[in-house]
């Protein structure tokens, strides 16, 4: 199961990303502006944010295998008809369409690993499923426009249909091998807006959300824009995403292992140190030149690639939270955050118009760092305790 989770996660990371590395022939051919860009960038947050609280629902009630699976076919019709863009006004809800498939994969995911994982498993599993979407966005930023783009004629619309035949492919083994968990629970008639109205009571929860906006401004905002920034310091597109690659592969190992090693009651405070460092790592980054600028590139991707996964470990071991409200939480958290995920491309979008360079934008994704530095102080993870397990 985890090794089908880790596949599908791997092909949202490639349409995620696949995008990026080709903006300047996109921009080209459709004759759009920055602006434009920056809004188709954000257009699937903006979809997700109004499907993700309805999908963390529907998966508690549906069960793993089938909401994942629709999720993964919408997510490959996203990718592939984008061949047939014509324009902004038929880029903009092609994209769109990523963000009504992508939450229940994205939110059906810690859902999974609370069914199956219990204990300092759950860490492991977090960190392994999860590099699933940054190896995906690494293979995305790195061979787009070194190998398949030239494998398909230099055609980015071949190169977004391959990558929708490929997604349908995980999706048909996702749906023959993968398997839904017996909880005992039953499905209780539960109303929708009851058990959101009680998980946003919970103080960890409210601040944990909160968190989550900050966090997917950071990652959207900056690793969305980072081959078109690489391409403006005079880097060629395949060397930009060689470049743009090099952040993702660095935090793997961040990601195996940090989540396991982190106790519960620590997760708080290594929140708020991450956060620091990435802000710092961005400052570096748009203010050196040469290999410290890499160096400085490394040690966001060491960092930030662990905020997420330790806030979902944080949500899911949250008391009222659990197993059993998981999927709604997690829809909760994704919601909120994507907010983030659209609002933040598109003003470095509209900054970048304004004052002809990144600089700007990148002072304004360090504040966004540095909000989450101060925040990670309200976290209450002293009394965090790990729920029962359902599978054994």
């Amino acid at each position: 199961m985890l090794a089908l989770l880790w596949l599908l996660y791997a092909s949202f990371g490639i349409i995620y990303r696949s995008l990026s590395p080709l903006i300047t022939p996109i921009l080209a051919d459709l004759n759009m502006s920055y602006s434009q860009m920056g809004f188709v960038l954000g257009s699937w947050q903006l979809t997700y944010i109004g499907a993700a609280v309805m999908a963390g629902f529907l998966i508690d009630r549906w069960g793993i295998r089938r909401s994942l699976f629709f999720g993964t076919i919408v997510i490959s019709l996203s990718v592939g008809l984008r061949y047939f863009s014509q324009g902004f006004g038929t880029f903009l809800p092609i994209v769109a369409l990523f963000g009504i498939g992508g939450p229940l994969i994205s939110v059906g995911s810690p859902k999974t690993i609370a069914l199956w994982f219990q204990g300092k498993d759950r860490g492991t599993a977090v960190g392994i499923y999860l590099t699933g979407p940054w190896l995906g966005g690494a293979f995305a930023f790195a061979a787009t426009n070194r190998f398949i783009m030239p494998l398909m004629g230099h055609n980015w619309r071949l190169t977004f249909a391959l990558y929708g035949f490929v997604t349908l492919a995980i999706a048909a083994v996702w749906w023959f091998l993968a398997r839904d968990v017996e909880t005992g629970d039953g499905r209780k008639d539960i109303g929708m807006r009851r058990v959101f109205k009680a998980l946003v009571k919970v103080r960890n929860v409210q601040v944990i959300l909160v968190l989550g906006f900050l966090t997917f401004s950071i990652t959207h905002g900056f690793m969305n824009w980072l081959p078109k920034i690489f391409e403006s310091k005079g880097f060629s597109p395949t060397m930009a995403g060689y470049a743009s690659s090099a952040p993702l592969l660095a935090g793997i190992p961040s990601l195996l292992v940090l989540p396991r090693i982190i106790p519960p009651h620590r997760r708080g405070s290594a929140i708020g140190i991450m956060a620091a460092a990435v802000a710092l790592s961005i400052w570096l980054f748009f203010t050196l030149t040469g290999p410290p600028m890499f160096v400085a590139l490394i040690l966001y991707g060491v960092t930030s690639c662990t905020l997420v996964p330790l806030l979902t470990l944080l949500l899911m071991e949250t008391p009222e939270v659990g197993q059993k409200y998981m999927g709604s939480a997690g829809g909760l958290f994704f919601c909120i955050s994507e907010i983030g995920g659209f609002m933040s491309p598109f003003v470095v979008g509209v900054l970048v118009d304004w004052t002809g360079a990144f600089l700007a934008a990148g002072y304004f994704v360090i504040a966004l760092a540095l909000a989450i530095f101060c925040m990670s102080f309200m976290i209450r993870d002293k009394d965090i305790r790990h729920s029962e397990p359902i599978y054994q």
